[in-house]
């Protein structure tokens, strides 16, 4: 395993945790079941809970389809337009995973999130709705993250070949500090993890970061040097 240097440590005191894609409808026994997404909820819901009390930023990623395919992943297009119901706005499918969110009465608000704007769902907790496979693509979340001086992502979610890699990368082209708790996305392989380290990526356990986590947020800051991103 690759030892981060001083360029890709991840500084945990300066985190956010970014969950991907994991939404009912890609739960076991959903319209688009993503295999293994339902077995790696524990892991990601105790990344939330853990960030969520140290007061650390959490964002839900999601997709959001309508019936008639616009502005859908060409992939999509075709499955979508002979009536099958995956993510569709207004639908239980499209919520997140409810063991990822702050309470059972969190609503989606469909339009606000499908016009390029950001839903707050708590202190420092939002959800994005990304149109293609990376979160960053034609969204608010590099602002949302710069604004609260955010410089290392916690990745987690479904499913690693398609849209946390892609995320992860774009993440990469913009400098933060990245990484990917490995035993809570899914659809990640042993060679995955060899090549995210290889762009400087740390790979690491999810209750490994949330104890990094736990200990940033539990020593006192006072006298604490100033660090560069």
């Amino acid at each position: 395993m690759t030892t981060p240097d001083q360029f890709t440590l991840p500084k945990y005191d300066r985190a956010a945790l970014i969950t991907i894609d994991v939404q009912n409808d890609t739960l076991d026994g959903g319209t688009f079941t993503v295999p293994g997404t339902t077995t790696i909820l524990p892991q990601i819901s105790r990344l939330c809970r853990t960030f969520r009390d140290a007061g650390r930023p959490i964002v839900h990623v999601i997709r959001i389809y309508t019936p008639d395919a616009e502005d859908a992943d060409r992939c999509r297009r075709h499955s979508l337009l002979a009536g099958k119901p995956i993510l569709l706005k207004g639908s239980s499918g499209r919520r997140p995973a409810e063991p990822l969110l702050p309470g059972k009465d969190v609503r989606i608000d469909d339009d606000l999130l499908m016009s390029g704007a950001i839903q707050p769902i708590g202190p420092q907790e939002a959800i994005v709705f990304k149109p293609r496979w990376g979160a960053f693509y034609h969204t608010p979340l590099e602002a949302f993250l710069r604004e609260r001086t955010v410089s290392t992502l916690v990745f987690s979610g479904c499913n690693y070949p398609n849209c946390p890699r892609t995320s992860i990368y774009e993440a990469s082209e913009r400098d933060f500090r990245i990484t990917a708790a490995v035993d809570a996305i899914s659809g990640m392989a042993p060679s995955d993890i060899s090549g995210l380290e290889k762009i400087g990526v740390n790979c690491a356990a999810s209750e490994a970061i949330c104890r990094l986590v736990e200990k940033e947020h539990s020593e006192p800051k006072i006298g604490k040097m100033e660090v560069t991103a």
